[in-house]
């Protein structure tokens, strides 16, 4: 039953991503949460609502990690060209602090609940307020603001740790220097 939605699907992925091989991926793995949810005995009353509230979710993962992936690039790309001028501030230690810092936050930001990446994503991400972020949600203003709270908590807690591991590579930096001017 579920393989006469199939090109329905593609079509409408097809158009929502402007990427044909993109959006038969997308068809695909759709396809197979869906079929694994079933065969998992939870009974499907829409199949067809299933399906397509699956892909549109893959749609907002699949544009959220490229707009994550785009930050990363232009970081990337920024550093590239810091490298190339030959900054004399620039550091080997401070270049992959850096950008061990960022997909530390890709990771926690990859790893939040759905539903709080998702809020997180369309609050920080394509600029809509807590009340935008709640209607398309279809949740509370309250349910937005604690997720993003809990989002903001995470990314907290990882720039936290990247900065204990910044700082113990500058002490012992330090410590070098002290052994090598005595």
């Amino acid at each position: 039953m579920l393989e006469h939605y199939y090109r329905e699907l593609l079509s409408f992925l097809s158009r929502a991503l402007k990427d044909r091989d993109t959006a038969a991926d997308l068809t695909q793995e759709s396809y197979a949460r869906v079929l694994a949810a079933q065969q998992g005995g939870q009974h499907l009353d829409n199949p067809r609502a299933l399906l397509y509230q699956t892909a549109r979710n893959l749609v907002i993962d699949h544009q959220r990690h490229g707009s994550v992936r785009a930050s990363v690039e232009a970081t990337d790309a920024r550093a590239e060209a810091d490298e190339a001028h030959g900054s004399r501030n620039w550091e080997p230690e401070t270049a992959v602090a850096s950008q061990q810092g960022v997909l530390a936050l890709v990771t926690v930001i990859d790893n939040l609940p759905p539903r709080c990446r998702e809020a997180f994503m369309l609050n920080r991400f394509e600029g809509l307020t807590y009340s935008q972020v709640a209607q398309r949600m279809e949740i509370s203003v309250k349910a937005v603001e604690q997720h993003i709270k809990h989002a903001l908590d995470a990314c907290e807690r990882s720039r936290a740790h990247s900065a204990g591991a910044s700082e113990t590579i500058g002490a012992v930096r330090k410590k070098l220097n002290r052994s090598r001017h005595d």
